[in-house]
């Protein structure tokens, strides 16, 4: 009995490390998404239109596919009209 509490503890002890590691990527990956975002809104003003769609497709698809998070308007709506 005493050995199933220490386990259990042992266990939510690693969930617990776990989760603060998925935060943390998480967080990492929002930042680059962030950085990409800024690229593909200068690609949007510099008529390179065609460039920051795919960007921004790509953007959206990792933002759905791996961080679970819905896609959010990005630079290349306006950027849609440049080419």
């Amino acid at each position: 009995m005493a050995e199933d509490s220490r386990r259990v503890k042992e266990l939510e002890a690693e969930m617990s490390q776990l989760m603060e590691d998925v935060e943390r990527y998480r967080s990492a990956a929002e930042d680059a998404l962030q950085q990409l975002d800024w690229c593909i809104g200068y690609l949007a003003g510099s008529q390179k239109g065609r460039v920051a769609r795919v960007l921004g497709a790509n953007r959206a698809h990792i933002r759905r596919e791996y961080l679970r998070r819905d896609g959010y308007s990005s630079p290349t709506k306006a950027a849609s009209r440049s080419d």
